[in-house]
């Protein structure tokens, strides 16, 4: 006797459904914090607060979000993604409506640093993309990433320019409210992802989480990843929130930065799909170094040329390539190390030490440039660092471990 799947059945959850609704998570939660550097200059001017201020409460926001990431991972690997996706959208909404409503700094540090940051933790575009690698096999799980990562690119595009409109039509205290009201889209998408911790084509393992963490921790190829995926959030969280601000203190119109922003997430979305094809077929490590090459060439390149919008948006489609190219190829070298089964864990806590990074980008960026009044060390530093992620990348063995290769007999 033939059966109908019941809607519960993990039947009716095929790999296309799956990374549909992963990549319009990713779409979401990466989209709307990627906006935040847009209200620095209308929130600073009417509460009176000086950059640092909104600073501090930004680097906040990605301190806690790099330390929620691997708790929220762990619970994932164990009990499935979907219920730390919807607790994560709750307090996402709360964090960004305190924020539209907080009179003093203590309070903007609170609600848009510490509550927002965890919720953007627990939304994290790599809880959504460890459920698609699971889905597929080893020969195309590169590529899922890619889609995922081009996904919360996609994001950027849609609301940064949204984000804008909202802040000239009802002002920034109703464009904030707007946002957290859209975070809320992620809960019914959560509930769509498999709960199970099976990867498909990969060896099954009866591995612990325990012995996991050990076997990362004594690998010095994911200690380099780790420390290279710094360089990653120093760049990424400094150009998000002040780039901006930096186009309007070159005279510039203001929305010229939220266009550039724009372009950002729509060419990342080339690099990030271009990166995870790329990462099936070639040495992920390579990849890696040649990205962070290239970002200290293309930043050298904006402080050497005349400060135009053509200048403004030739930086933001080049840097736009290579903005998130990186995370397929660094989630890819994670999972083709150590397989999938705890591949939201391990990648969290690569992920921490990409927020590290940025809560050093935005908090020195609010700090040179009050006591400077410019932006050019950290430019500079961001030079630097590009140059020594491409040397750190170099050295890791991208081999899969042994553990993971199926025995012939």
């Amino acid at each position: 006797m033939s059966t109908l799947a019941h809607p519960s059945s993990p039947d009716w959850r095929t790999p296309v459904v799956v990374i549909v609704a992963g990549c319009l998570i990713a779409m979401i939660g990466f989209g709307i914090r990627s906006a935040f550097g847009l209200f620095l200059e209308p929130m600073t001017l009417a509460k009176g607060w000086d950059r640092e201020t909104f600073g501090l409460a930004m680097a906040i926001q990605n301190l806690l979000w790099g330390i929620g990431v691997p708790v929220a991972g762990m619970i994932a690997d164990k009990f499935g993604p979907s219920r730390v996706l919807a607790v994560g959208a709750v307090i996402y909404t709360v964090g960004v409506w305190g924020m539209a409503t907080a009179d003093s700094s203590l309070e903007l540090h609170l609600f848009g640093g510490v509550l927002t940051g965890i919720g953007v933790a627990f939304t994290a575009f790599s809880l959504a993309m460890a459920a698609m690698a699971k889905v597929v096999g080893p020969e195309r799980r590169s590529l899922a990433l890619g889609l995922g990562t081009a996904a919360g690119s996609f994001g950027q595009v849609v609301f940064s320019p949204l984000g804008q409109g909202f802040i000239g039509a009802y002002g920034w205290e109703s464009a904030l409210l707007m946002l957290a009201a859209s975070a809320l889209f992620i809960i019914p998408l959560a509930f769509i992802l498999p709960s199970n911790t099976n990867a498909k084509g990969e060896v099954p393992s009866n591995q612990t989480f325990r012995q996991a963490m050990a076997e990362a921790g004594a690998h010095r190829g994911y200690i380099l990843l780790t420390i290279g995926f710094f360089v990653c959030g120093f760049h990424v969280a400094f150009i998000t929130v002040h780039f901006p601000s930096y186009v309007r203190d070159l005279g510039l119109d203001p929305t010229v930065g939220a266009y550039s922003l724009a372009l950002v997430g729509l060419f990342n979305i080339i690099g990030s799909f271009a990166s995870g094809m790329a990462g099936q077929r070639w040495s992920k490590k390579v990849g890696l170094s040649t990205i962070y090459f290239a970002r200290a060439i293309v930043i050298i390149a904006l402080l050497m040329a005349p400060k135009t919008e053509l200048t403004i948006y030739l930086f933001a489609g080049a840097m736009g390539i290579l903005w998130l190219s990186t995370v397929p190829l660094t989630t890819g070298i994670v999972a083709q190390i150590f397989g999938v089964k705890y591949m939201a864990t391990l990648f969290g806590f690569v992920f921490l030490s990409h927020q590290l990074g940025s809560f050093a980008g935005i908090w020195l960026g609010g700090y040179l440039y009050d006591t400077t009044g410019s932006y050019d060390g950290v430019w500079w530093a961001g030079v630097v660092l590009g140059l020594a992620a491409a040397i750190i990348h170099l050295p890791i063995n991208e081999k899969p471990l042994a553990r993971l290769t199926p025995v012939t007999v």
